[in-house]
């Protein structure tokens, strides 16, 4: 095996475009569950903004136009999850995974022409001499715009969290939905939103995949990718700054196995076709336990649906 052939400096830069759709999704969750709802349907919501911003930057040639259209549709499908569960009251488990269900067979159906096509090319930014520097012009300097938007969504979302009336709001909503109803908050309204920024995060991390990360339109291309966000979410005790932690870490994985293969130790592809369902079985498991979600810090009213006395 020949491990000089992995360059660290590339290794980093690479990290953060490998974990750039994780920490989208994950963000967007984290905004979703800390207003009290459980969507298991991130892969679904993931899968469907990468085909329809993949199919609209080919068809206008803007892969900025593109990731608008996967914003709306990752946000569309979404509210698909908030009807069921907010207007009609079912149950956000079952409707989260028949979401993710409805999302790869959906795409599947949609990209069926598209397969084979390569997209418009996805320009980095360009910092001038910034970009120049040794190391750290790699490292830090020299992505496609959407690093720098997952990077700003983070400190946005935890700014907006723990300093703004909205965001305390919509943790009390989170907490004890019973009591922010008392207070006269809208509790239906603030968990909507919510889910309406959940899935739109959701659908950028999708076509981040089919635009940037993998250049082209493969049925089930997010292979797991919603259900680690989900679990990120879930394991960084719903803090933001956690979140970035665990995507970079993911990222670094993955990029490092590929690095890995290439120097020529083989990892069994099995492990990672089975780590989404592991990952699900984890989520499913701390949700169930009352203890570890205390332990673990997470929403009060998490996973429960709000009745409106009278």
């Amino acid at each position: 095996m020949d491990f000089g052939s992995i360059n660290p400096v590339v290794l980093i830069a690479s990290l953060m475009v490998a974990a750039t759709p994780i920490l989208l999704a994950a963000i967007g969750e984290l905004v979703v569950e800390k207003a009290g709802v459980l969507n298991l349907g991130v892969e679904g919501m993931m899968i469907v903004g990468a085909v329809s911003g993949f199919a609209a930057a080919v068809t206008t040639g803007s892969p900025i136009l593109g990731m608008l259209a996967a914003i709306v549709a990752g946000a569309a499908v979404s509210l698909i999850f908030a009807l069921l569960t907010q207007v009609l009251m079912a149950n956000q488990v079952a409707s989260g995974l028949a979401l993710t269900l409805f999302g790869l067979g959906f795409s599947a159906l949609l990209g069926q022409s598209y397969v084979g096509i390569v997209p418009p090319r996805t320009e980095k930014l360009n910092f001038g001499f910034l970009s120049d520097l040794p190391v750290v012009g790699r490292i830090l300097f020299g992505h496609d715009i959407l690093v720098y938007v997952s990077l700003f969504l983070v400190a946005a979302v935890w700014y907006w969290l723990n300093y703004t009336r909205g965001g305390r709001v919509l943790r009390a909503v989170g907490e004890n939905h019973d009591s922010a109803h008392a207070l006269g908050y809208k509790v239906k309204r603030v968990r909507i939103l919510a889910i309406l920024f959940g899935g739109a995060c959701a659908g950028l991390g999708g076509a981040y995949l089919s635009l940037v990360r993998v250049p082209q339109w493969t049925e089930g291309m997010t292979a797991g990718a919603g259900w680690i966000a989900l679990a990120l979410v879930v394991f960084a005790s719903w803090k933001p700054w956690r979140v970035l932690a665990g995507a970079y870490l993911f990222g670094g994985i993955m990029v490092l196995q590929l690095n890995l293969q290439a120097a020529g130790y083989r990892i069994p592809v099995e492990y990672l076709a089975m780590s989404p369902y592991i990952i699900t079985i984890l989520v499913l498991v701390v949700m169930s336990s009352n203890r570890t979600r205390r332990t673990l810090a997470a929403p009060g009213s998490l996973g429960r649906s709000f009745h409106a006395a009278g």
